[in-house]
């Protein structure tokens, strides 16, 4: 079978590793890839180490938005791209394309009418509340060609929303990730807080992700410093760089609250890491703060690791933590709460164990990355198109009307 696996950014964050997973564990006896994308970032030399064939196309600029200006420039992109990828899709005739996000599969359905080529929508995503959320849903479900991934229950019933025809099409397979990465190290974790200069008698927490406004960053600063008055030893680690779109502004907005609280003896601000499974194993406890969460690969990550995890109870997050035995939640934009669970957990040290331990059990059965390629077999098998031609001509007729 060949895949065109097309992803529409080159940046690299969860979604992106998980593709580069499947590229590095697909059997190339079985499966041929090739990978397109833009040529701008690190994705491009990363999908080529995992043996995949690499064509490039142009970025896609899209984001949800009530600005007809910016509105009409993003429709453009995306007939820009479509274009772009339609040309390569004919080139390379897959058998399947895997589209690595919402945006990527809107991109590739539309790119390949006519075509009769199955797509795979591996939803990454959640989407907000907007008239063009409901534009691509009823997209999705008009294509005949389509199935959807979703990466959590939370982003089935999301992406599915009113649309109750398309729950038939989505498969929830649950991320995954490579296990051996991860295991508990407690020599690494002592050989990486010697690096950072942190003695053992310090309870360090960290934050791993790109910095930008989902992911919490700035509201943890202010839950920290509250905490600081009764767990005075313990320092915050931020890990992760900004990404996207403005949030080259939001990583300054931290380092100005860190100045503004009075709190930089406390914190660190590492930067992207390519260490960041030994600096997971060099915490005392994982938080994620995220108010909204697809699926939080890097909780799966810490409770490998052998590190307790703190998280909003938000997206796919309830999903992989039990509270009060894989892990501690909390409420969404809590700040309070939050505050509280740090100090909590900053002060019980045989609680995070407890955690953890039954976190790290939990994780083999469930995270595996086996289970997840077996599943995603099983799909790709499956996602043949239902009808042949006559339903894509009805596929093209239904869209002509829709636009």
């Amino acid at each position: 079978m060949k895949i065109l696996f097309y992803n529409h950014t080159a940046q690299v964050s969860g979604a992106e590793r998980v593709m580069l997973m499947i590229l590095a564990r697909l059997d190339r006896v079985c499966f041929e890839t090739v990978v397109v994308c833009p040529s701008q970032g690190p994705l491009p030399a990363m999908a080529a180490a995992c043996s995949a064939r690499v064509e490039t196309v142009e970025g896609l600029e899209a984001r949800f938005t009530w600005r007809p200006e910016l509105l009409f420039r993003y429709l453009k992109s995306f007939y820009d791209i479509i274009a772009q990828l339609r040309q390569k899709v004919i080139g390379n005739k897959p058998d399947l394309i895997h589209a690595n996000s919402i945006r990527s599969g809107l991109v590739a359905t539309a790119a390949t009418l006519g075509l009769r080529t199955p797509v795979v929508w591996h939803l990454h995503d959640l989407l907000p509340r907007h008239p063009l959320s409901t534009a691509i849903r009823f997209f999705a479900m008009l294509s005949r060609r389509t199935r959807m991934i979703a990466v959590s229950q939370a982003v089935a019933v999301n992406f599915r929303g009113a649309f109750l025809p398309l729950e038939k099409r989505i498969s929830v397979i649950l991320n995954a990730i490579e296990l051996e990465r991860f295991y508990p190290n407690c020599e690494a974790g002592r050989m990486k807080r010697a690096e950072l200069g942190l003695n053992e008698s310090e309870v360090v927490l960290g934050i791993v992700g790109q910095l930008t406004p989902r992911k919490g960053q700035l509201e943890l600063l202010r839950a920290f410093a509250a905490s600081l008055n009764e767990v005075p030893s313990a320092t915050l680690l931020i890990v992760g760089a900004p990404l996207f779109n403005g949030d080259g502004e939001y990583e300054k907005r931290l380092k100005a609250t860190v100045r503004e609280l009075g709190i930089a003896a406390s914190v660190r601000m590492l930067g992207a890491r390519s260490d960041v499974p030994a600096i997971m194993q060099s915490l005392d406890l994982l938080v994620i703060n995220s108010s909204a969460e697809p699926f939080g690969l890097v909780a799966v990550e810490a409770m490998a690791c052998g590190t307790a995890v703190l998280a909003t109870a938000t997206g796919g997050l309830p999903e992989i933590i039990d509270h009060d035995r894989t892990g501690w939640l909390v409420p969404v934009k809590d700040e309070r709460s939050l505050a509280a669970a740090i100090v909590n957990l900053a002060r019980q040290p045989a609680l995070r164990a407890r955690l953890a331990d039954q976190a790290r059990k939990s994780v083999g059965a469930r995270f595996d990355a086996d289970r997840f390629m077996n599943e995603l077999r099983a799909l790709y098998k499956r996602s043949e198109p239902d009808t042949g031609r006559a339903a894509d001509l009805s596929e093209q007729v239904e869209i002509a009307r829709l636009v």
